[in-house]
């Protein structure tokens, strides 16, 4: 309805299920496989890790629409709201790395739907992989986000997750065995994606939204 993704489809129940944004989609995934264990159940942890959740879809906006906006993509060179922004994103930063001080992951010692959230973010900030802002950032200062950050992309999940639009290979042996976009499509180009019995296409229990 808001003509943007994330958007999502569940065909696994009648009607079949819609959900839109991001977060609303990681609550709607955990709950619906709790084995993954990405959503305490016990009340205060549960209660941290949306709140977390929460901070992320409040605060990414000033890093992504704001600072890297008009630190990368304006026309024009404008300092105010270059400055603006960037002292509210290392404000973001400082409040996550104070938080990871204490803890393995966002809320405590295990990984949950607030480090999905929020590690393509601020973790990929971190890893210097936005804006070309590393050094203008500082970003090397936030040691405990830069060792979450690594540690999170140390997940085969988190790579595969990277992987899905990445049109060329990633040259590290991090991404060494994880094909790359192009290569996938080659793949199903080649083979075709067919059913577990091998007697037709292979329908795929999510579909996702785009715009148009």
């Amino acid at each position: 309805p808001n003509s943007k993704i994330p958007a999502m489809m569940d065909h696994t129940t009648s009607p079949p299920t819609r959900v839109f944004e991001s977060g609303a989609i990681l609550i709607y995934l955990a709950e619906k496989y709790p084995a993954c264990k990405l959503l305490p159940i016990e009340t205060a942890k549960r209660a941290e890790c949306l709140s977390w959740l929460m901070w992320q879809m409040g605060s990414a906006p000033f890093l992504g629409g704001g600072f890297g906006h008009f630190y990368s993509y304006a026309p024009e060179k404008m300092e105010y709201p270059i400055n603006r922004y960037a002292m509210e994103t290392k404000r973001q930063l400082d409040v996550l790395n104070q938080q990871l001080a204490e803890n393995t992951y966002m809320c405590g010692e295990e990984y949950t739907i607030a480090d999905i959230a929020i590690w393509p973010w601020y973790g990929d900030l971190v890893l210097r992989r936005l804006y070309g802002a590393g050094d203008f950032l500082s970003v090397d200062s936030y040691t405990h986000v830069v060792r979450w950050a690594r540690q999170v992309e140390q997940r085969l999940s988190v790579r595969r997750g990277r992987m899905v639009n990445v049109g060329a290979p990633v040259k590290s042996d991090l991404y060494a065995s994880i094909p790359a976009l192009k290569e996938r499509q080659a793949v199903m180009t080649g083979s075709g994606s067919r059913s577990a019995d091998g007697t037709g296409p292979r329908a795929p229990a999510f579909s996702g939204g785009r715009r148009g």
